[in-house]
């Protein structure tokens, strides 16, 4: 809805708002632990998580039925969005289209668009660079925890629980005021290409921080040089995450017409969706892998991710250099 009701000289400004919603979650995560001294919830140990997720879902269904206005009216069953039938005059269904400078058509029909007639080059582009960052994201949010808590000797850091929250707690808060600072004013001096290209170049010195730290932290112990090392780990990490709204911009601008923006959101989602249940599972069965039978030194999981950066790096270079209006 987004998009729907903001244009090309605020919506960077509006997505930039997003991301602090999931950073939100992992900040707060980590405060329950105040709660510790009450008997009930000792005896009941998941019920405070458990109690605070459902009544955000209810507090949040009652704002969407009550304060959030339909942005469109509905225009196309779902058996003719997947058929590609027309119920329109022929004069709606008839090509209208137009090529802007960065050779993309744009559709200038005012019906939404079939699920076939969807998926063009741009489309599937836009929808690939957000799945491919979705990937690096997910493998990284999915494996630093267990990094953390991994032993030493074993290549990770064995920290314990509290001082771990209070590093998923730091990024949490520096993500979010970053997002919310440095987005529009780089977004708009860089632009949207640049920035994604950059953040994503990021991933290579985060997955090579990961056997350094524990290489260090082996020799030295868990030294000022060690947490200097995780300080840098998590701000380049919190610069990633330009690419999450930039690839929002991307998606949105690159539906064939302003009717079509939810079935290109929707489709992005289901690939990113499908991306967010590969990555965990592949990124900690390689650093599983890398411990137990050493592959690649025991860097298995490093390299997967230095891998998935690059694949992320060729996609987003075909970007165009400017999303579309």
């Amino acid at each position: 809805m987004i998009p729907e009701i903001m244009d090309s000289t605020n919506i960077a400004h509006a997505f930039s708002f997003v991301p602090i919603a999931w950073y939100l979650g992992t900040t707060i995560g980590v405060f329950p632990a105040i709660f510790g001294n009450f008997s009930f919830l000792k005896e009941y140990l998941y019920f405070l998580p458990c109690f605070v997720s459902a009544a955000y879902a209810v507090i949040c269904w009652f704002i969407v039925a009550l304060l959030l206005k339909e942005t469109i009216k509905a225009q196309m069953s779902p058996t003719e969005y997947f058929i590609g039938h027309c119920h329109k005059s022929r004069a709606s269904c008839e090509d209208s289209s137009t090529v802007t400078e960065d050779a993309v058509i744009i559709d200038g029909r005012k019906d939404p668009l079939s699920f076939r007639e969807l998926l063009t080059a741009p489309v599937l582009i836009a929808a690939g660079s957000y799945a491919s960052f979705a990937i690096l994201k997910i493998s990284f949010c999915t494996m630093f925890p267990i990094y953390l808590a991994t032993p030493m000797e074993m290549g990770g850091l064995g920290l314990d629980p509290p001082v771990m929250g209070t590093i998923l707690a730091a990024v949490g808060i520096s993500a979010s005021a970053f997002q919310l600072l440095l987005f529009p004013p780089l977004y708009n001096r860089l632009g949207a290409s640049n920035i994604f290209l950059i953040v994503i170049s990021l991933f290579f010195p985060i997955a090579a921080l990961f056997p350094i730290v524990s290489r260090v932290g082996q020799e030295h112990g868990l030294n000022n040089l060690v947490w200097l090392l995780i300080g840098i780990q998590i701000l380049l990490f919190t610069f990633t995450n330009f690419a999450l709204s930039v690839s929002f911009v991307y998606v949105n601008s690159a539906a064939p017409n302003r009717t079509s923006i939810g079935a290109m959101t929707g489709f992005a989602q289901m690939v990113v969706s499908g991306m967010c249940g590969i990555g965990p599972s592949a990124i900690n069965s390689a650093f599983a892998l890398g411990i137990q039978k050493h592959v690649m030194g025991g860097h298995f999981a490093y390299w997967m991710m230095a891998g998935m950066a690059a694949v992320s790096l060729a996609i987003g270079a075909a970007l165009p250099k400017r999303p579309l209006n």
